[in-house]
C-alpha cells in the first residue's frame, strides 16, 4: 500500500508542475500580447528597444507578472469554492 500513495504523490506532483508551467506561459504570452496591442500608445520612454534593458521591457516583465497572480488567483479562489 505504501508504494502507491507514493506513487500516486509523485504523479500529483508532474501534474502540479505542468501546471504551473503552463500558467507561466499563458502569463508571459498573454502579457507580452497586452504590451504589444499598448506599445504604440505608450510614451516613448516606457517603449522597448530592441536588444536593450530599458523601461519599456521592465512594463512589460511587471504585466506578465501581473497576470501571473491574477491567475494563481483565480486558479486558487476556483480550487477553494470546489
Amino acid at each position: 500500500m505504501r508504494g502507491r500513495e507514493e506513487t500516486e504523490s509523485r504523479t500529483s506532483g508532474r501534474i502540479s508542475t505542468a501546471r504551473r508551467w503552463a500558467e507561466y506561459l499563458v502569463a508571459i504570452l498573454a502579457g507580452n500580447i497586452i504590451y504589444l496591442a499598448i506599445e504604440p500608445q505608450l510614451p516613448y520612454p516606457l517603449r522597448h528597444r530592441m536588444f536593450q534593458i530599458d523601461l519599456g521591457l521592465a512594463l512589460d516583465f511587471l504585466i506578465c507578472v501581473a497576470l501571473y497572480g491574477l491567475i494563481r488567483l483565480v486558479r486558487t479562489s476556483g480550487s477553494r469554492s470546489a
